[in-house]
């Protein structure tokens, strides 16, 4: 099992920057892929990026490649996602999730609740 705390969230302005981290605990962490996850008020759950156990393989949603870079520090049992170019449209509760089932962003993307652990989320709002 492991337990994830993400952290970072706040207000900023459009073509600012946040960096999120995700706090895990557990036994298994250094076994876990891992992602980011987002969902904006009133819309579905969406994949932002994905880290294999590693590190060594990174995978991002479109609407977000090239702005946003996703690395973990196993040594620390804590990943980030850093964002910059913020815009209002990247406004929503950002979630950190573990999964036992290995690196797959294809199939993260294609069902972005299928996750097998999750935090609690971190509230990012970015004003124009």
């Amino acid at each position: 099992q492991v337990q994830l705390v993400e952290s970072g969230g706040g207000l900023v302005q459009a073509g600012g920057s946040l960096r999120l981290s995700c706090a895990a605990s557990g036994r298994t962490f250094r076994s876990y892929a891992m992602g980011w996850f987002r969902q904006a008020p009133g819309k579905e759950r969406e994949f932002v990026a994905a880290i294999s156990w590693s590190g060594d393989s990174t995978y991002y949603a479109d609407s977000v490649k090239g702005r946003f870079t996703i690395s973990r520090d196993n040594a620390k049992n804590t990943v980030y996602l850093q964002m910059n170019s913020l815009k209002p449209d990247d406004t929503a509760v950002y979630y950190c999730a573990a999964t036992t089932a290995g690196y797959n962003p294809y199939s993260w993307y294609r069902d972005p609740y299928g996750m097998d652990y999750w935090g609690k989320g971190t509230l990012v709002t970015v004003s124009s």
